[in-house]
């Protein structure tokens, strides 16, 4: 697939300005806004900033200390989901504690199922060429009921979802998203007063390819469409799989209730992607592939999609993905078969850059999984800094490996160089990492 360029938006700087209000950003001293406990006021506050990988309730329970999150920030994907669509996820799974992807998760079916009852046909080589243009320029629809009856009737549908008005490029990616800026507070959990929400990316970037009619009066399918899941019940990534398991699951029950594609309801076969570490996600595609599923919703990490991406396209099946957000997906050749609702990380870099240089931080500090998430976020957040103004010998990135047996050495780096500003890229293994910042008096706790 080509990439479109992918512009800033003007007006984020200033929501994360207003963040920054919200959040306990610097005051007019110069010193943070986060709570020190009553220490010194000559002691350096070190700011602590997560992303989508960690920024979730998850990690607050690997702590037990009261604060020793208190006043991470961060920034991931989000939009204000409405309390609606929380409940109706409730019902689904009752124990969710989180939402993160849920939102494009339910997006991502919807137009698996959009696409197909366009083409009249549930082959992913024939459906897939119908789905960027479902996001753009038609008559705008957020449930599927209403955009099945526009393309019924002959109709352009631009489709807006629970993630937002999707807006997809020639890439089959978000021209355009919302982030969240996200704080702990003192009880390690995310503190959602404190929540602001900011747009990065131009809706301009979106594809003109207007893409096929519709088929009219298409026949009712002689089998139903078939999605299967590759979604993280263990791993790394585990804490996302419910809320994304959950966002796929109401969508395809509100799909049946409108009477199914072609005619039909929704076949649904669920699987586990694991992590990168394990074979798990390529056992489960041979599966789902052997199951004759005509779409595979995953993965959620970036390095679990690459292992298998191939073996699904080269397959003619579509692959969607709710949350990954490497830059190399934009460009790759995917047989025209693979797209995301989550946006690529030039975006998030962008958004997490700009809440860094509004909390005035003058030295930073990276530290990201080696893997195409981390590695790919961490170079574009550096870019960013160092195009806003920051000198580069003030950036200082340690990539570690996520299945290392400590992280002493790298929080020894991040100890010694003593930035204004820490990133930590990453996974479950943040939690660890986050301890010895703490310990080495670098982390968030005060």
């Amino acid at each position: 697939m080509r990439t479109g360029t992918i512009a800033r938006a003007t007006a984020l700087s200033g929501a994360a300005l207003l963040a920054l209000t919200a959040c306990g950003g610097s005051d007019d001293s110069g010193d943070s806004g986060s709570d020190d406990g009553g220490s010194s006021s000559s002691e350096k506050q070190v700011n602590v900033y997560g992303t989508d990988g960690n920024m979730g309730n998850a990690l607050g329970e690997d702590f037990t200390e009261t604060g020793a999150l208190a006043g991470m920030k961060g920034t991931l994907p989000l939009t204000e989901l409405s309390g609606d669509f929380k409940d109706r996820l409730l019902q689904l799974n009752p124990q969710l504690v989180d939402y993160n992807y849920a939102g494009e998760s339910y997006d991502a079916t919807m137009l698996i199922a959009l696409a197909a009852q366009a083409a009249g046909n549930t082959q992913a080589t024939a459906f897939g060429p119908y789905v960027n243009a479902l996001t753009v320029t038609g008559e705008k629809c957020s449930d599927f009921a209403a955009c099945l009856a526009i393309i019924q009737a002959g109709g352009d549908v631009d489709y807006d979802g629970f993630s937002g008005p999707l807006s997809f490029t020639d890439a089959g990616e978000p021209a355009q998203a919302s982030f969240g800026l996200q704080q702990f507070g003192t009880d390690n959990k995310i503190d959602d007063s404190k929540t602001q929400f900011v747009i990065a990316g131009d809706e301009a970037n979106a594809t003109q390819n207007a893409g096929p009619a519709p088929v009219a009066n298409p026949p009712a399918s002689a089998t139903p469409l078939t999605i299967g899941t590759l979604l993280p019940e263990t791993g790394n990534l585990a804490f996302l799989g419910p809320p994304e398991v959950a966002g796929v699951q109401l969508a395809i029950n509100d799909i049946n209730a409108a009477g199914g594609v072609l005619g039909k309801p929704i076949t649904l076969v669920t699987g586990d992607s694991g992590d990168a570490s394990t074979d798990t996600a390529t056992q489960t595609v041979d599966r789902l592939l052997q199951s004759g599923v005509n779409a595979i919703i995953g993965a959620a990490s970036s390095g679990v999609s690459l292992t298998v991406i191939d073996t699904i396209t080269q397959a003619g099946v579509m692959q969607i993905s709710p949350a990954n957000t490497s830059d190399q997906f934009t460009t790759y050749n995917d047989q025209n078969l693979y797209f995301r609702t989550a946006p690529p990380d030039l975006l998030q870099a962008r958004a997490l850059a700009d809440l860094i240089g509004a909390d005035g931080n003058n030295t930073v500090g990276i530290l990201a999984t080696n893997d195409p998430y981390g590695t790919g976020l961490a170079e574009n957040t550096k870019n960013n800094l160092i195009s806003d103004g920051l000198p580069e010998d003030s950036i200082q990135s340690v990539i570690y490996d996520p299945q290392a047996a400590n992280y002493d050495a790298e929080v020894q780096q991040m100890t010694e160089f003593s930035p204004d500003a820490i990133i930590v890229i990453g996974f479950e293994e943040s939690s660890r990492i986050i301890q010895g910042l703490n310990t080495n008096g670098v982390g968030p706790q005060r």
